[in-house]
């Protein structure tokens, strides 16, 4: 059963609505002013507060001020109840973090009609999503219902990709975002004398192409398949709408983004900073995610070259000196990593220990 909080100095509109919220099957506690409201809110750690703005003692701008400020009560959904309808006055309630507003008078499917969207939109908050296509799908069940939206990501789609097929290229208009299913993609830079640079690999469950639809600018690098391949492409507009929606929904979809962007962030520093001898060293761990049934990599040595930014001769010398170091293993040009721990420390210190 779901508790609520109450804060109301008119007592008659108190009585009625708890009554409407108990009807309800909730769990109500009131407050006739605000400072009762904030000591009650401490105590209780309420799923939701409904407060009104005008009260003697402490305002419900006060209460929440005060409640915002405590981590154990900072989360909590707050709606104010008022029967003013200044826009200065909704503006000031959502600028220190009201999630709604009511305004008096209102009816029964009012009032209930916010408390359950509310809470709805709070569960997507604090609920756990995997990095899954399963977890995908669940975020997007919980926003249809959350934001009303049940057309929303209808028109999203499973597509094939051969080996070497493009997902995109450099310069296209971003109409899409994508997720990977199952299979890999890479991501790739073209100079103008056509050479190329490896700036990502995406695998099942990674997210990519969102960047340039946030920013609003044509797609930043190419994409295509290194195998074949099952990509979820989100239409622009529904990618939009999750992202800049509802706070709750954007928050936890928006936590479904950030691992690969801090990610690349990493990459970039290590292609700046560190040696190649580091980067080949990072690279093989990494594709480590893509090994077979026998553990074993298959990537050619241009691709591991574009990967690191470094000249294919170079790779096939730094692979030498690891199988020689007995870190990796080679058969039929498939790399096999035996010595994961030590190819962390090159990393660290860009020596074999």
């Amino acid at each position: 059963m779901k508790r609520i909080l109450l804060i109301e100095d008119n007592t008659e509109i108190r009585e009625n609505t708890a009554e409407i919220l108990s009807l309800a099957n909730y769990e109500v506690f009131t407050a006739e002013n605000g400072k009762v409201g904030v000591t009650l809110a401490n105590e209780k750690k309420p799923d939701l507060i409904i407060c009104d703005i005008m009260m003697p003692e402490l305002d419900g701008y006060g209460v929440l001020h005060i409640l915002s400020k405590k981590q154990e009560t900072a989360q909590i959904p707050f709606i104010f109840l008022t029967a003013k309808t200044e826009k200065a006055d909704i503006r000031k309630g959502m600028e220190l973090g009201a999630d709604d507003y009511l305004t008096k008078p209102f009816d029964d499917t009012e009032l209930l009609n916010a408390v359950e969207t509310r809470l709805r939109k709070y569960a997507i908050r604090v609920k756990e999503y995997q990095n899954t296509t399963e977890g995908l799908e669940t975020f997007i069940e919980d926003a249809q219902k959350a934001l009303n939206l049940h057309d929303l990501c209808k028109d999203k789609k499973i597509k094939q990709f051969k080996k070497k097929g493009e997902v995109f290229m450099e310069g296209d208009l971003p109409l899409s975002v994508f997720f990977v299913k199952s299979g890999s993609v890479k991501a790739f830079k073209s100079n103008q004398d056509g050479k190329e640079l490896i700036t990502d690999i995406y695998k099942e469950n990674d997210f990519f192409g969102f960047e340039p639809v946030l920013e609003n600018v044509p797609y930043q690098e190419s994409v295509v398949a290194l195998q074949d391949s099952e990509i979820i492409v989100i239409p622009k507009f529904d990618f939009l709408t999750l992202v800049y929606s509802q706070k709750d929904v954007s928050t936890s979809f928006i936590g479904l983004l950030c691992k690969k962007v801090a990610d690349k962030e990493k990459q970039l520093l290590n292609l700046a900073y560190n040696s190649v001898r580091q980067r080949i060293a990072e690279a093989l761990l990494k594709l480590t995610q893509l090994k077979d049934s026998k553990d074993k990599i298959q990537v050619s040595r241009d691709d591991l070259a574009k990967m690191v930014g470094t000249a294919p001769e170079s790779v096939i010398r730094v692979l030498s000196d690891f199988k020689d170091e007995k870190l990796i293993e080679i058969e039929s040009g498939k790399i096999k990593v035996i010595q994961p721990g030590s190819l962390e420390k090159v990393i660290r210190w860009n020596v074999a220990l």
